[in-house]
């Protein structure tokens, strides 16, 4: 494949240390013990170049590729200084974590954004989730929030690891255009508090409805856990309770779900009318 260059090693056996190093980037120790994450698929890995995102390696199988943009990508990850790999066809399938393989499968280090790193203009909207214990979950949680346009998605005493590969997959690889940060709940609240932006929690316990709330000034969304919904804490600190009516059986939504409806909302009221003071 003349658009990579020089011709990079090609790996067959499932035996190849690299191939082992990337089976045990599945794991969160061995992903935290290392500095690194997984980057899998066509579309991931292109948004991870876009964002300037520091590749160091990228894996490759031809065999499984599925269109006629990959070497272009290839390239483009070999000018930004990847190292690159070819697997085999059985090489890349043990490296890789997905039913559907695209032949394309990089490393990538981890970061850490803090609090203060986010970006906020005079009327801050945010999205703080709390304990999120699905990576899918989380992942299409902060694909929403792209899609909605926050300020930055705030993850709070977090159980789901921000870079497991499923949180990757299922965020199509937003996660490195949405700034995240990981922090306790206590931290986030101080926070929000001084710089005065108004927290709206979700919780079926409560008689409002959420397209009854004021969410245009300054704002912070906070959405539960999947099986528990939000802490005592978060109930209690926050400025106003809201709920997503249910008029069937089923007494919640999937927290992906009900974080979509609620962010829309808020998109909704804040292209409107100027926010209230």
């Amino acid at each position: 494949m003349d658009a990579v260059g020089p011709s990079p090693e090609k790996i067959t056996s499932l035996q190849n240390p690299r191939v082992k190093r990337l089976v045990k980037l599945r794991e969160r120790r061995e992903r935290d013990e290392a500095g690194l994450f997984l980057v899998e698929g066509y579309r991931e890995v292109r948004r991870a170049l876009e964002k300037q995102v520091r590749l160091q390696e990228l894996y490759y199988a031809p065999d499984w590729f599925l269109g006629g943009n990959e070497p272009a990508l290839l390239d483009q990850a070999r000018q930004a200084g990847a190292q690159l790999f070819e697997l085999s066809r059985d090489a890349f399938a043990k490296c890789s974590y997905r039913d559907r393989p695209d032949g394309l499968l990089a490393v990538a280090p981890q970061w850490r954004k803090q609090l203060a790193d986010l970006a906020l203009g005079p009327r801050p909207f945010l999205l703080v989730v709390e304990s999120i214990e699905k990576p899918g979950n989380l992942g299409t949680i902060l694909r929403s929030a792209d899609a909605a346009g926050v300020d930055g998605v705030i993850v709070c005493d977090a159980v789901t690891d921000l870079f497991n590969p499923n949180v990757v997959r299922s965020s199509t690889g937003v996660l490195f255009s949405v700034p995240v940060v990981v922090a306790d709940s206590a931290a986030v609240h101080a926070f929000l508090r001084e710089r005065r932006i108004r927290i709206v929690a979700t919780t079926p316990d409560t008689p409002d409805l959420y397209t009854g709330a004021d969410l245009r000034g300054p704002l912070a969304i906070v959405m539960g856990s999947e099986q528990y919904g939000l802490s005592a804490f978060w109930l209690r600190e926050s400025d106003q309770r809201v709920r997503i009516p249910m008029a069937g059986q089923a007494d919640s939504l999937n927290v992906a779900m009900a974080t979509i409806i609620t962010l829309f909302e808020a998109v909704r009221q804040r292209s409107g009318d100027p926010p209230s003071r």
